[in-house]
């Protein structure tokens, strides 16, 4: 039993962050000093239509030796957007470009649908981004 709360140890670090990178183990210990990196590329979405708190945005590691993948839920984010939400599902409507059903389709959605408020915290995130790309240059 030792062993096992040991082991336990190593992938819970005593000290809660926010993420690890799993591949070079960068260490983000807020959700803000993870959102302004300017070596993190958000590059993907994929949308969970039940639960869309467990949708997943999808961000590229750019540290030189690294490249990694890190997949977290919308929920993470979710506090990062005030504005209208529909309750209303518009999928596969007359009105809903089909962003959702394309991973690395980032842009914003001007449906009145549930989904939309997610595509909003992508041009947040990619906004907050961009100035901290042009902060550092």
């Amino acid at each position: 039993m030792k062993v096992l709360a040991t082991m336990w140890r190593q992938f819970v670090p005593e000290d809660k962050c926010f993420k690890i990178c799993s591949m070079c183990s960068t260490k983000w210990e807020t959700r803000d000093d993870f959102i302004s990196d300017p070596l993190l590329f958000i590059n993907g979405y994929q949308a969970h239509f039940e639960r869309l708190g467990q949708s997943l945005f999808y961000f590229t590691h750019q540290k030189e030796g690294c490249f990694s993948t890190i997949a977290i839920k919308a929920k993470e984010f979710l506090s990062l957007y005030s504005g209208k939400k529909y309750k209303e599902r518009r999928t596969n409507k007359e009105d809903c470009p089909q962003y959702c059903f394309e991973k690395e389709q980032l842009d914003r959605c001007d449906a009145f649908c549930e989904c939309a408020f997610n595509r909003e915290i992508i041009e947040i995130i990619k906004t907050n981004q961009n100035n901290n790309k042009l902060l550092k240059n």
